[in-house]
């Protein structure tokens, strides 16, 4: 009956909730522009006082950037950590926006309503979920269920500058947890949740083939000269094979197959395939043949290429063969895939299919591998069943398709292992104009993380 003493707190207590929540999205901490810096010192205090108001003690932690919000309570097992972060995304353009987007409301749409403004999703209202679960929890019980730390940061939305020196600063503070509880994800569907325990690794490479000293007129040296696209474009095109799979040696190793279990639980959510790719005016999936499209978003590498310039590309027309060219291209890695070895690979295809005459520069933009989280820990599949509780539908344990480091940094610098739960929705316009949190998503987020705690402390 304790759980659901916790559970009539929180409804109760919903209306003060998303006015906390408000007070907090009313903060402007764009953390990538400086002209809000002293915003972004007010956001980190702001939760350092909500984190004394029931019981923890906090503190603001400077770094080169933005400050650290650190928090320690309770005692017993398990010592959970719980992540998530205070900064936010630009609003431009801010013509876009249906309101002012730090004027934050509870909006009626079709689907429900909405807590509408910048971070109501990314990350303030997530990220408040499990602060409102805390704050019921202990009025109910006086005290936490076990040894809790906070660290809320504040540069994630600029690439996390700061992080991974404070992670070393403070390991022998930060490393004492047992798992670090993640809330920057979503959910499968609307009424489908989920705990990620996959996230794809991420490795970019950008190459530029040189051949003449200058751009040529095409009529005069078309032929006799090399021509840097050609050459990169032929490179390009062998980098796959006619099935789909990557050509890069070496480019599997580390690759696993999924589990039998695993397969079942993706195949029983439901996933439409077809209107996923319709969505986007596509109809036929064109990775990995024999992988459905689940498997190639969440637990498949890729090599995608992003970019591709040389030549004369403005308006009209202009016949040269180009002094160079170039491409970015991103490989998504799953598993065990090494990052380090798939780049020297990756150069040394490039470098052999140089033709004489041609030179090859590389530029690396940035190397981080996959993070998995191991379901054996008793833990996942409390938690997954506790979120069943709460939720319409079972919850699975899913992959995600983007890259999220946070998880990987806490595994390599603190070596914690990471559980990542969120109640995003697809439609939540992430970093764009008119952000919205829905609140079935914040009420019942709450509740997610009072059952999920009550499942993994008994």
């Amino acid at each position: 009956m304790t759980l659901d003493a916790v559970l009539t707190q929180i409804d109760t207590d919903l209306d003060a909730s998303v006015e906390r929540l408000k007070d907090l999205l009313r903060i402007p901490s764009i953390s990538t522009d400086p002209a809000f810096k002293d915003d972004c010192q007010t956001a980190a205090d702001w939760l350092v006082s909500d984190l004394a108001s029931f019981g923890v003690e906090a503190e603001k932690r400077q770094t080169p950037g933005h400050p650290m919000v650190i928090g320690h309570v309770g005692t017993g097992a398990p010592h959970l950590m719980f992540y998530g972060h205070y900064d936010v995304q630009p609003v431009d353009p801010l013509s876009l926006w249906n309101r002012d987007p730090f004027d934050p409301a509870i909006e009626e749409t079709p689907k429900g309503k909405v807590i509408r403004g910048r971070g109501a999703c990314d990350d303030k209202g997530q990220l408040m979920t499990f602060m409102e679960a805390f704050r019921a929890w202990k009025a109910v019980h006086g005290s936490f269920p076990c040894a809790i730390t906070f660290i809320f940061e504040g540069e994630e939305e600029s690439g996390s500058p700061s992080l991974i020196p404070f992670l070393k600063e403070y390991k022998d503070e930060l490393s004492q947890p047992d798992m670090a509880m993640i809330c920057d994800t979503g959910l499968f569907n609307r009424d489908t949740p989920a705990i990620t325990t996959m996230l794809r690794g991420l490795l970019g490479e950008e190459i530029t083939i040189k051949a003449a000293d200058k751009d040529l007129h095409s009529g005069m040296f078309g032929g006799p000269a090399i021509n840097p696209i050609r050459v990169l474009t032929r490179i390009i095109a062998s980098l796959h094979d006619e099935t789909g799979r990557i050509t890069v040696p070496g480019f599997y190793d580390g690759v696993p197959e999924l589990s039998n279990s695993l397969k079942a639980q993706w195949e029983n959510l439901g996933f439409d395939a077809k209107g996923f790719l319709g969505d986007v005016d596509l109809s036929v999936p064109a990775g990995e043949m024999g992988r459905s499209v689940l498997e190639m978003i969440w637990s498949r590498p890729t090599c995608e290429v992003n970019g591709i310039s040389g030549g004369y590309t403005g308006d009209g027309f202009k016949t040269v063969l180009p002094a160079e060219a170039t491409a970015k291209i991103s490989f998504r890695l799953v598993g065990t895939q090494d990052p380090f070895a798939i780049r020297e690979n990756f150069r040394k295809v490039v470098r052999d299919m140089l033709p004489e005459d041609c030179t090859v520069e590389f530029s690396d933009h940035g190397a981080s591998q996959a993070s998995v989280m191991s379901t054996e820990d008793p833990s996942f599949e409390a938690a997954r069943l506790a979120l069943s509780d709460e939720w319409p539908r079972p919850a699975a344990f899913i992959g995600c398709g983007g890259s999220i480091p946070i998880a990987g940094y806490f595994q390599e610098y603190l070596g914690l292992p990471s559980m990542l739960i969120g109640f995003g929705n697809d439609d939540d316009q992430l970093h764009s104009p008119n952000e919205k949190y829905d609140l079935r998503s914040f009420h019942k987020g709450i509740r997610s993380w009072a059952r999920v705690l009550d499942a993994i402390v008994k």
